[in-house]
Parts: C-alpha cells; sequence; structure tokens
C-alpha cells in the first residue's frame, strides 16, 4: 500500500529543467526527510508533487481532484505569515475546513482534532490571542497545529522548524515522528541534518534538481556523499540517547 506514488516525474520552469527522473513511493508510517542543499528543487518538488506546479510524469495526490487532495494530504508551505487578526484556535480551525460540508458548524470529532493539535504545539494557552501579534516562530507553531488538525493520511512541509527555537524544533520532530508510529505518512523538507538523522525514518536527497539518494539516515549520509553534495565533514555515532549526527567542518 502506497500513500504517496510519484514515478519519472519533473518539472521545467521558464524553459529551465528544475527536477528531473524523480521516483519514490511512501508508505504508512514512514516519516521522509527531503534533504538538499539551497536551490536543490525541494520545495519546487514539493510543490508540483501537490498539483501546485505544471509537470510531467506521475504524482498520484496531484491526480486527485481538489477536494478529495485536501483530504488526503495537508500542506504547510515554507511562507508562513498569517495576515488576519483571527485568534489562534480560528486559524488552526481552518485545517477542519475539508472535512465540513458547506456552512456545517464544527461538531465534536473536529472540536477534539483542534484541542489535539493545540496541545501537540504547545498552543492551549495562546488559544485566544490574535495569531497576527504572535513572533514568527509562534506562527510557524500556529501552522503546523492547523495541518495536524487536518488529521490526513500524508503530510507535506516545508521546512516547519525554520525559525524555532530548539525546545520547539525537537519537539515538532518528535510530533511528526509519533505521527508516524501511528501510522500517518510525512514528507517533510529539512536543512538540519542532525535532526533529520534523529527522527526520520527515512531520507530522500537532492541533488542539481534529481535524486542522488534514497534510504535510512545512515545510508544517505554517508561520508562520500556529504562531501560531493554538501562538501562538509560530519560526525556520527548510536548512543544510549539514540543515532546521533553532527555536521563539522566545510570541506575546502
Amino acid at each position: 500500500m502506497t500513500v504517496l506514488s510519484v514515478s519519472d516525474f519533473s518539472v521545467t520552469l521558464q524553459n529551465r529543467g528544475v527536477i528531473h527522473d524523480v521516483s519514490f513511493d511512501i508508505g504508512p508510517g514512514e516519516f521522509v526527510g527531503l534533504i538538499g542543499a539551497n536551490g536543490a528543487g525541494k520545495t519546487t518538488l514539493m510543490r508540483a508533487i501537490l498539483g501546485l506546479l505544471p509537470h510531467g510524469g506521475l504524482s498520484s495526490l496531484a491526480q486527485l481532484p481538489q477536494a478529495a487532495r485536501a483530504g488526503h494530504a495537508a500542506w504547510m508551505p515554507q511562507m508562513r505569515e498569517i495576515a488576519w487578526p483571527i485568534t489562534v484556535q480560528s486559524v488552526v480551525m481552518l485545517g477542519r475546513i475539508p472535512h465540513l460540508g458547506t456552512l456545517q458548524k464544527p461538531g465534536a470529532d473536529d472540536i477534539r482534532q483542534i484541542e489535539a493539535a493545540l496541545a501537540r504545539m504547545d498552543l492551549t494557552e495562546m488559544r485566544h490571542r490574535p495569531a497576527t501579534q504572535l513572533s514568527g516562530g509562534e506562527q510557524a507553531r500556529v501552522l503546523i497545529a492547523r495541518a495536524l488538525a487536518q488529521d490526513t493520511p500524508l503530510l507535506l512541509a516545508d521546512e516547519p522548524i525554520a525559525g524555532l527555537d530548539p525546545a520547539h524544533q525537537i519537539a515538532t520532530m518528535q510530533t511528526f515522528a509519533a505521527l508516524a508510529q501511528q501510522g500517518k505518512s510525512l514528507l517533510v523538507s529539512l536543512h538540519d541534518l542532525g535532526l533529520a538523522a534523529r527522527h526520520c525514518t527515512r531520507l530522500i536527497l537532492l541533488g542539481n534538481g534529481t535524486m542522488v539518494g534514497d534510504g535510512t539516515p545512515e545510508e544517505v549520509l554517508s561520508p562520500e556523499t556529504l562531501a560531493q553534495v554538501f562538501g562538509i565533514t560530519a560526525w556520527c555515532q548510536h548512543t544510549d540517547q539514540g543515532f546521533v549526527y553532527q555536521p563539522l567542518d566545510v570541506i575546502r
């Protein structure tokens, strides 16, 4: 069973090939980190998979009708500005829209999902505050909570932990890992290789618009690949606290 299938995928923007020859499947319970250097094509790939950009090849998600797509996948884009001064709770409630009929009010299950999302992202005490008055990191947590409240089989998030303080970065990754353990599937773009290696069950590495690695963190983050794609060295070790991965130096 696959939750997302991508095959022979390509994206051309302004007559320039940005993504090419990308194929992968994601099954239930996988927490897949999408990694790569700046400009590797991570955001473009995710947006095209969602059907937000023209593309070649197959994305099982992009093939779905819009309403069915919203019921199958939640999306957290990289841009996080909240423009309207509505409460945190109201923003999170927007995640339930795909599950509600026209003019239908949230029911008991909707309220339960909203409460759970607020609690997961440490927002319960902020629920009545205008979201526009929060810091950038707090707004990011609100938008993650909105995606969690959508309660879809698949979650796609573009750099969701960027701008968060260390405690909330770790807590967010732990939340994602817990969702995967419950059977949800996640595709999350990340720049922090240490957190990706520690929490993701699988990594997909992009380089120059195509896949150059797909496997466990230990398999993908090999010394040779790090040197080739990122131009760095790293230290890694399995410890009694789990897998620890620390980038060390730039190869000059």
